[in-house]
Formats: C-alpha cells, sequence, structure tokens
C-alpha cells in the first residue's frame, strides 16, 4: 500500500508542482493593473446581483416571498459566475498557452485545470461574502450545509468536463468562443438562477413539468442543490425532494461523470496534435 502511495506521489509531483505555479501565476496576471484587484472576483458578481435584484425582484416581483431570497440569488449569481469565468478562460488555456507547452514538456491538461482551479479560489471567495450576507440576514443555519462540500465538488467536475470539451474544440474551431458567449446568455436565462423555481412551479401545469425537466441540467442541479443546503432547505426545490424514482433523481450525476469522462478522454486523444495544429 505504501508502494502504491508512493509511486501515484511520485508520478503526479512534478504535474501538481506546475499546477500550483500556474494557479498562482494566472491568478496575479487575472487582476494585474487594476485599481481594486482580487477585488474584483467579488465586486463583479455583487454588481450584477444588485441589478437582478432590482429588475427581477423589485419590478417584476419574480420573488419566493421570503427574507432569504436576496442571499439565495447571490449564492445563484455567485455559482455561475464561477462556471462563466473557468469555461472563458479554460476554452482559451491551450491556446494562450501554446508556447509554453511547446517549451516545456508537461500534460496539457494542467492548462485547462489551472484556469477553473483559479475560478474555484475566486468561488470560495465568493461564498464567505454569502456566508456574510446570510448571516446578517439572520439565515438559520442546518445540518445539510455539511453536503455543502459534495455539491461543489459535482459543480467543479461537471464545469470542468465542460472545459476540457471546449479547450479541445477551441485548438480546431475559434469560432467556439463567440458560440458559448451567446449559448452562456441562454442558459443563464433559462435556468433557474435570476427566477425562484418555487415561483415557477406554483403556477402548475406545463411551467411546474418545465421546472422539473430544469432539474436535470447538472448545472441547475447542483446550483439548487447549493442553494438548498447552504442557504435556504425549506424554500429551494431539489431533485432529490421532486422526484421518487431513483433513476431520475441520480440522471443529473450519471450526466456528470459521463460528461467528465467524454471531456477527458476526447481531450487526452487529441492533446498530442495541439502543438501542430497551433
Amino acid at each position: 500500500m505504501n508502494n502504491l502511495v508512493k509511486r501515484i506521489a511520485d508520478r503526479y509531483r512534478y504535474a501538481w508542482t506546475v499546477l500550483r505555479g500556474l494557479v498562482k501565476t494566472d491568478f496575479k496576471l487575472r487582476y494585474q493593473g487594476s485599481f481594486l484587484g482580487v477585488a474584483w472576483s467579488v465586486l463583479k458578481p455583487l454588481m450584477l446581483f444588485c441589478v437582478m435584484y432590482i429588475v427581477f425582484a423589485k419590478f417584476l416581483r419574480m420573488s419566493d416571498g421570503t427574507p432569504t431570497y436576496s442571499v439565495v440569488l447571490l449564492l445563484g449569481i455567485s455559482s455561475w459566475q464561477f462556471v462563466t469565468e473557468s469555461t472563458n478562460v479554460g476554452l482559451r488555456s491551450v491556446v494562450d498557452r501554446g508556447d509554453l507547452l511547446r517549451k516545456i514538456h508537461f500534460p496539457n491538461y494542467i492548462v485547462v485545470v489551472s484556469a477553473t482551479v483559479g475560478a474555484l479560489i475566486s468561488f470560495g471567495i465568493n461564498l464567505i461574502v454569502v456566508l456574510v450576507f446570510a448571516l446578517a440576514s439572520k439565515v438559520r443555519f442546518t445540518w445539510w450545509v455539511l453536503l455543502l462540500p459534495i455539491n461543489v465538488a459535482q459543480l467543479y467536475a461537471v464545469t470542468l468536463a465542460l472545459t476540457l470539451l471546449m479547450a479541445t474544440l477551441y485548438v480546431y474551431f475559434r469560432d467556439i468562443a463567440h458560440i458559448w458567449e451567446v449559448v452562456q446568455q441562454l442558459i443563464f436565462y433559462a435556468m433557474p438562477i435570476i427566477y425562484p423555481l418555487s415561483y415557477v412551479m406554483k403556477r402548475g401545469g406545463l411551467y411546474s413539468d418545465l421546472a422539473q425537466l430544469a432539474l436535470l441540467n447538472p448545472f441547475a442541479q447542483t446550483i439548487q442543490d447549493i442553494r438548498h443546503n447552504f442557504i435556504a432547505p425549506d424554500t429551494q426545490p431539489t431533485i432529490w425532494g421532486e422526484f421518487s424514482n431513483w433513476g431520475i433523481k441520480l440522471t443529473p450525476v450519471i450526466l456528470t461523470g459521463l460528461l467528465l469522462w467524454l471531456g477527458i478522454y476526447l481531450f487526452k486523444r487529441n492533446s498530442r496534435k495541439f502543438a501542430e495544429v497551433m
């Protein structure tokens, strides 16, 4: 057992060292030259939250009617901000690091992982901000909060999978970046991020069916789970509570696993050709 652990440690020690160096460098360069620096990782979702809250909660009155709605909205926006930051930076990472990949030998996947880990650090900072808002709003935390690391891990897994797929495609087709800009906006407004899922379900009929169908999306499922377990277990519907069939309940988790496998497989299969194509 000790020999196995030692072999694994020796095999990935160099990759871990390179990953740590890239994450540190990327995080410093991301806000270099800006007056507020790292504070922008918090300010961007906060400003978006303010706009969305005024438009949807105040003018359109799309709220679940609870005191925790504003915190739930901020948490959803912060979670989606992690996804968009990871994918927008990650899909260009192989091409942007092309010179480095040609000069220094290390696994190509590290440049993609470093982009997602950098976004994960920003997400961690945002979760602290959400926690402060939650305490100010007198949110009553429950034992469900213990499941939060699992929810974040699944959100990271499905985000990494999508980023690996798009990073592979971007090497061959630069149009992917422009297509993704449009698609991510469609996903953002289609998913229950800026509007409460319970608000749609209360309308019944087709609206309720579409709301339940949205939970099969791994992004929607994980973000709802994060909201449920962290802030509002009484008001946030999840796939675990809306369906009795375990086959349906596990669908987003299975999709996450399949998508991650596909992302890793396609990236590894094409990674040897990256230097030639670029």
